[in-house]
């Protein structure tokens, strides 16, 4: 997988990398995995994960009729 970003974000995760002493694939990965955990727990998130399960069980449904 590869990510375009706008130079002024790839610049600041080049700061923020060179600063914690890592890696910007470090940087980037920890980043992405704590936006999955955050996700994960958020009750919010679950609510409209539900509905779009639903959503699809619908339109599966739909097709396998």
């Amino acid at each position: 997988m590869s990510v375009r970003l706008p130079p002024e974000l790839a610049g600041e995760i080049a700061t923020l990398a060179r600063i914690e002493g890592v890696t910007p694939s470090e940087l980037v990965r920890a980043a992405i995995q704590h936006f999955i955990t955050t996700r994960r727990t958020d009750p919010d998130f679950k609510q409209l994960l539900r509905k779009r399960l639903e959503e699809d069980a619908e339109i599966l449904k739909r097709f396998s009729e």
